[in-house]
Order: structure tokens, then C-alpha cells, then sequence
């Protein structure tokens, strides 16, 4: 009898430790699946970010930044400066100091994939920024990049007229949904005039340093070139560099983002044709607001267009400010 008084209070005592370790999580950021995770207190987001080497990039971060202020709630930011290697490590960071809902920006979408199972074991939901990824985020925040591709396309096939010409293309990023829909919207929008030819330049992966190395060559290889388009306006700017120093005033340049830099460029009648508006501040003031919406337990939508619209020499007056991008609430 005295035996099994023992095993009963053993056993007893075994059944209240394991329902007392049930309880309680041992994952960072806490249990479960994806939107699992309960917060305390204010909100604290984690925003891993594909890198900083572009002014839309700076620029997206301090929108976030501001909107998380704005909100009380603590930012913490890591730059994985290209190395999709370092951007999951830097997730699992992220997970570790407690987060209660992530804004990624991935280096390459699929190779964010550990990523975002991290987030998913730790019961932390993800908000894709900028560029989607296959699988895995509770909303994507972004613009349709194949619009705006579209938008510039137009514009530069009306200029070229009827007897088209060759256009260099400079390409952003090898695997980027962002590269991939802006190069798609573009050869959509030139395709009816089939006198104008696409000759694919290198990626340079969105920085102007590399699109200028890119550009002597190419000019090089094509002095037949009518008009160069490029993933966004830094690079566009760096062909126009190259093509300035080379006396080529002849050829249109066009780009996407609406960097301010390019806009008074439009609107100064010259080479540079058009760009594609894509305010880097309210996209990152978009992704903190549904961030928290996501961390409340709030229903949003899978995917949100932050919008977009041309900006050619028509209307490119409208725009010039004193911001390092221009924004739709400018007109």
C-alpha cells in the first residue's frame, strides 16, 4: 500500500509539471503558428531589410521609423546588406529579442524561406515590404511593379514613334519579383511597334555605381541606342551620367521610383523622359500600419497597393519639391 501511495503522488505530481510545461513556450516571440503570438504592452515590430545601398531603401527605412514613433511603437531594424544568408540570421535575431510581428523586405523571396519558418515556429507573423515572396506573410504591402513598368514603357514607346530604335535595358535584381514585373510591364507596353528592339543589360541590382560601370560598355556595343530604360531612377540616372560625358543628349532615359533627382530631371526638358512614382515614406508608413494591424488580430488584405502614376514633362512641375522622392499627394 505504502508503494503505491508513492507511485500515485509521483505520478500526480509528473501529470501537473507536464501540464505546467504545455503552458508555457520555450520559442522566442511565443508558440504556435503564424499570428500565434500575444503581445503585452507596446508594440514592437522587427523590419529586416535586403539593404541600404539605394536612396529608396534609406528612405523606406525612415518612413518606417516615423510611422512607428508616430504610433508608440519600438522599431527594430537590420540591414542585411544583400546577403539573404545574413537576412535570415538576422529574422532569427529579430525573433529572439521578443518582436511581436515582422516587416521583411527580402533579399530573394524564395531564399527568405528559413526566414519565415522561424517566424512561423515562433508564432510571429510576417508583413512582406516591397517585394513578395511565394508563400509564408500574412499581407504584402507593395506597388504593382508591372504597372509601373508599363506606365514608362508607353511613354517612351509615344516619344520613339513609329520608327521605334533600339532601348537598353538595365535590370535591377536576378530572381527579384520587383526586376521581373518592371521588365514585364515595359516590354508589354512596346510590344505593338515592332521596330523597336530590347537589348538586356546586366543587373546592377538597383545601385547607380554599377549601372554606370553596366552603361560604358553598352554604349559601346549599341551607339545605335535611342533610349535606355532602367529598374529604377538611380540607375537611370547613372546611364544618364554616362551617356552626358559621351555627348548623347539624343537618347531618352527613362526609370521608375520617382526619385527627386529624376523628376527635376523630367522637368527639365532633356533626355530624361519619364519615371514612375513610388514614395518609399508612405510605403513604410502602409507596412507599420498594417503591421499593427496584423499584430492586433485585425483582418487585412493579402496583398495592398500602395498606388502609383507617371511622372513625364507634362506634369512633372507638380512634383518638384524639396523630398528626396516625390509622392502622390504632391499634385
Amino acid at each position: 500500500m505504502r508503494i503505491n501511495r508513492i507511485l500515485g503522488i509521483f505520478f500526480g505530481t509528473f501529470s501537473l509539471l507536464a501540464l505546467a510545461a504545455c503552458s508555457v513556450s520555450t520559442s522566442p516571440g511565443g508558440s504556435g503558428g503564424s499570428g500565434s503570438h500575444k503581445r503585452s504592452g507596446a508594440l514592437t515590430i522587427g523590419f529586416s531589410q535586403a539593404t541600404q545601398q539605394s536612396p529608396f531603401y534609406v528612405q523606406l527605412r525612415q518612413g518606417a521609423r516615423k510611422a512607428a514613433e508616430k504610433a508608440g511603437a519600438k522599431l527594430y531594424f537590420a540591414d542585411a546588406g544583400g546577403d539573404v544568408t545574413k537576412q535570415n540570421n538576422d529574422i532569427q535575431d529579430l525573433i529572439t529579442r521578443g518582436v511581436d510581428v515582422l516587416m521583411v523586405n527580402p533579399v530573394d523571396p524564395k531564399g527568405v524561406k528559413a526566414g519565415l519558418a522561424a517566424a512561423k515556429s515562433a508564432g510571429v507573423s510576417v508583413v512582406t515590404v516591397d517585394r513578395p515572396v511565394p508563400s509564408g506573410a500574412a499581407a504584402h504591402v507593395g506597388r504593382d511593379n508591372t504597372a509601373m513598368g508599363q506606365l514608362v514603357g508607353e511613354r517612351i514607346a509615344k516619344e520613339l514613334g513609329p520608327k521605334g530604335g533600339k532601348i537598353i535595358e538595365i535590370k535591377g535584381d536576378a530572381g527579384g519579383a520587383v526586376a521581373r514585373d518592371r521588365s514585364a510591364g515595359f516590354h508589354k507596353a512596346v510590344a505593338a511597334n515592332k521596330k523597336i528592339r530590347i537589348v538586356s543589360g546586366p543587373y546592377c541590382d538597383y545601385i547607380r555605381s554599377k549601372a554606370v560601370t553596366a552603361m560604358q560598355d553598352l554604349l559601346q556595343t549599341n551607339p545605335d541606342v535611342k533610349a535606355v530604360y532602367a529598374h529604377n531612377d538611380d540607375m537611370a540616372l547613372g546611364a544618364l551620367q554616362v551617356l552626358k560625358e559621351n555627348g548623347r543628349s539624343d537618347v531618352k532615359v527613362a526609370g521608375v521610383d520617382g526619385l527627386m533627382e529624376a523628376v527635376k530631371a523630367v522637368d527639365q526638358h532633356g533626355p530624361y523622359s519619364a519615371t514612375a512614382l513610388n514614395d518609399p515614406i508612405s510605403l513604410g508608413r502602409t507596412a507599420v500600419k498594417t503591421a499593427e494591424d496584423v499584430a492586433d488580430g485585425k483582418k487585412v488584405a493579402a496583398s495592398i497597393d500602395a498606388g502609383t502614376a507617371l511622372v513625364d514633362r507634362d506634369n512633372a512641375h507638380k512634383y518638384v519639391g524639396g523630398t528626396t522622392f516625390a509622392s502622390e499627394g504632391a499634385r
